[in-house]
Formats: structure tokens, sequence, C-alpha cells
């Protein structure tokens, strides 16, 4: 291959990473409602969300809150899938790392992950002594030498990787504009994702877990800037 065939294949390569990364103009789809959704919430349209009533809210500073699940909650039907509330879910806390995924069955409905810190997790002194990396829907911290700055059993329990579903077209806007070091509130419900063919994705319903299936599965019902 010529190296002016190089050249375009390397810029090729870096528009579609540039299109596919927090700081390209695209804004991911929430999944859509299935008309039955709708119809059975007295609106016509499938791209708004009138099925996700936020929870209960946490309190400014406190540790994240999750609610039962209300009597006669509706399982909500989107497109290949369903949607089951497993609990309310509201957390506070700093945005520690954020990984966008556009490829893979869990970006048609999960495009974005967030690394959260709530507790001592969202001091300066704390993060700035961690790393912090996200990827294939994990989350990994490391320190320098020596010992990490809070216990390690802290770290876990005082952060999370979370796996965001937009309820709806403002929320994923606004999920799209949520940076590193930002402080956020998301309130929604952990949810349970069954596939039309079986597929299943699963939320966590512990803080204290570690490992495979430790991570949120959270459909948002809306996320604010603090």
């Amino acid at each position: 291959m010529s190296l002016r065939r190089w050249m375009v294949a390397g810029l090729l390569l870096g528009a579609v990473g540039w299109w596919f990364s927090p700081l390209s103009p695209r804004v991911p789809d929430a999944p859509r409602i299935a008309p039955a959704a709708s119809a059975v919430a007295g609106s016509a349209s499938p791209a708004s969300n009138p099925l996700c009533p936020p929870p209960p809210r946490v309190g400014i500073g406190a540790a994240p809150l999750q609610s039962p699940v209300p009597v006669g909650f509706p399982t909500l039907h989107v497109e290949g899938a369903r949607l089951t509330a497993l609990a309310g879910f509201s957390v506070e806390a700093r945005v520690l790392s954020r990984r966008d995924y556009a490829f893979g069955r869990e970006a048609d409905y999960s495009p974005t992950d967030l690394a959260l810190g709530w507790g001592r997790m969202r001091d300066d002194a704390v993060v700035d002594s961690l790393s912090v990396e996200q990827s294939g829907r994990w989350y990994f911290y490391r320190w320098g030498t020596g010992s990490p700055p809070i216990p390690s059993r802290e770290i876990a329990m005082s952060s999370a990787n979370m796996h965001l579903i937009p309820a709806g077209p403002d929320v994923a806007a606004a999920l799209k504009r949520v940076r590193k070091d930002q402080r956020v509130r998301i309130d929604g419900w952990l949810v349970e994702l069954h596939g039309d063919d079986g597929w299943r994705w699963r939320s966590s319903l512990t803080r204290d877990d570690q490992g495979g299936g430790a991570c949120e599965l959270v459909y948002a019902c809306g996320i604010t800037p603090l």
C-alpha cells in the first residue's frame, strides 16, 4: 500500500474514533420504547418515556440510596428486550472515569459506563493518589508504591462502575455532557434486561461486591450536574 493510502486510512480511522469519542457532537440514541408500552402509558410517541418515574432521592453527601420497587411498577418494553426494575436507585457522586461503547450488544442499550465515587472517594487527595481506568465494561484502580490513600476495602465500597441506560433523548444528551471529575446525581432504577432471545443482563444489588456481576445496570430517569 502506498504512503498516500496509508495516510488516508489513518485519517479515516481517526475520524471514526473521534466520532465515537466523548468529544464528538454525536449523542447516542436512548433505547426506543416499544409501541405497546407507549400505548399503555397513553403516549403515541416512542421517543418519549413516561414509564421512568424517579425513585426516592439520595440526601446531599450520603451514600447511594437503594429503595424498594413499588407494587405494580410496570415492566418496560424496549426494542428487542424488556427491562424489569429490581430496585430504585439514587446516587450523588464524583465521576472518576467515563468510557463510551459503540459496539457490542450491551451498547445497544447502554452507550456509556461511568465509574463513580462517593464518600471519601470524592476527595481530591484520595482521587489524585489513584489511577482509574475502564475497559471491557470493567473498572480498574491502582495506587503507587506504599499504602493506598484510604483502606482498599473502603475504595471498593465507595466506588463502582455503572452501566447507564438513558431513559430518553434528554437523559442521553445529559449523559453525553458528563465529564471526568464532575459531580452528578443520577436517579433511576437498577434493572434486569431480558432480551427477546433469552439474553440477560442483570444489575448488582449491593455496593460491597467485586468482580463479575458487581456493576450496577441503571435505567437512568435523570442525570443532574451538581
